[in-house]
């Protein structure tokens, strides 16, 4: 009995010393589990900590190159850069308007200068129109100035303002054949003494009809000029010389009757047709109007929108048809 009870004691001793061995490793692998697990947790926080202070002191690209751009905006415009840009935009509406010219019929000098003082608060359209049976009845200053008032007033009555346009045109054909001996005068100092004449239409007669460079400044020019940032003034004696001096004197008939064509076609008063505009890329005032294509281009007017012109007589180069005369008007 003693002999057995030995042996399985020996044998239980025997069985149970892996298993304490085993428990024994097993706290020992927790133990290292549990001291393991608070440095890794530490070296996790300190690469989180170094991602986060780098991505602190790394650049945002998009906000720089945003940033840029916005103080590149608000910039202002170099003299030169602004030279640059204008002339630009006048080489570009040379190429669309190569057949720019004054919107007014004429024969003459005389006729100009009439038909001119004649367009103001109209038409274009509407003065040429009317002159026809004007200048049929009175061809020279001395038959306008020695016409009866009441019946000028008749035959330009629709032009509008007929009273005191007869005034200024009957006036200017007096002072013509009194002080010039009937010819009109080729200095816009003379030709701003004539009634009803100041330097936008002394500019238009000398321009077109005696080739000497002027710059036209009408509610059109005016409006596109502040519109593409050449000059903010309003006044037209101002707007004249500070656009005079974004261009050589060659060009400054001819760039007046550019910006007029476009501002008559495109760029209207109040809503431009800037989706179907040919400078829109250089305009600081694209999208001010209809941006749309298509619907842009059904805002076009006179050959742009294939309709007729302004004039009876339009020159030979004219892609558009002549304006009807006023019986079919």
């Amino acid at each position: 009995m003693s002999t057995k009870k030995t042996t399985e004691t020996t044998t239980t001793a025997a069985a149970a010393t892996p298993a304490k061995k085993k428990s024994a490793a097993a706290k020992k692998t927790s133990a290292a589990k549990k001291a393991t697990a608070p440095a890794k947790a530490t070296a996790a926080k300190k690469t989180a900590a170094k991602k986060t202070t780098a991505a602190k002191k790394a650049p945002a690209p998009a906000k720089t190159t945003a940033a840029k751009t916005s103080a590149a905006e608000k910039a202002p415009e170099s003299h030169a850069a602004l030279v640059r840009r204008a002339r630009r935009i006048n080489r570009e509406l040379a190429d669309v308007y190569s057949y720019a010219h004054p919107e007014l019929d004429f024969e003459n000098p005389f006729e100009l200068l009439v038909a001119t003082v004649l367009s103001a608060q109209t038409t274009d359209l509407r003065v040429n129109q009317t002159t026809p049976r004007l200048f049929a009845k009175y061809p020279t200053p001395e038959d306008l100035a020695a016409a009866v008032p009441e019946e000028v007033e008749e035959l330009i009555r629709p032009t509008g303002f007929f009273r005191a346009k007869t005034k200024s045109i009957m006036g200017l054909a007096k002072a013509l054949r009194d002080d010039f001996g009937g010819e009109v005068p080729g200095r816009v100092d003379d030709l701003v003494k004539l009634p009803g004449v100041g330097r936008k239409t002394a500019f238009v007669v000398l321009g077109n009809a005696f080739g000497v460079p002027g710059i036209t400044v009408d509610t059109h020019f005016g409006r596109l000029v502040r519109r593409w940032k050449w000059t903010e003034e309003t006044d037209p004696v101002k707007v004249e010389t500070a656009v005079a001096a974004l261009f050589p004197k060659s060009e400054w008939t001819m760039l007046s009757h550019r910006v007029i064509f476009h501002g008559r076609r495109i760029c209207h008063s109040r809503k431009p047709a800037c989706g179907a505009c040919p400078i829109a890329p250089l305009c600081p005032s694209y999208g001010e109007g209809e941006t749309d294509p298509e619907k842009a281009k059904k805002l076009l007017k006179y050959e742009m929108g294939g309709f007729p012109g302004q004039r009876l007589k339009p020159p030979p180069d004219y892609p558009g048809k002549p304006a009807p005369p006023l019986a079919a008007g």
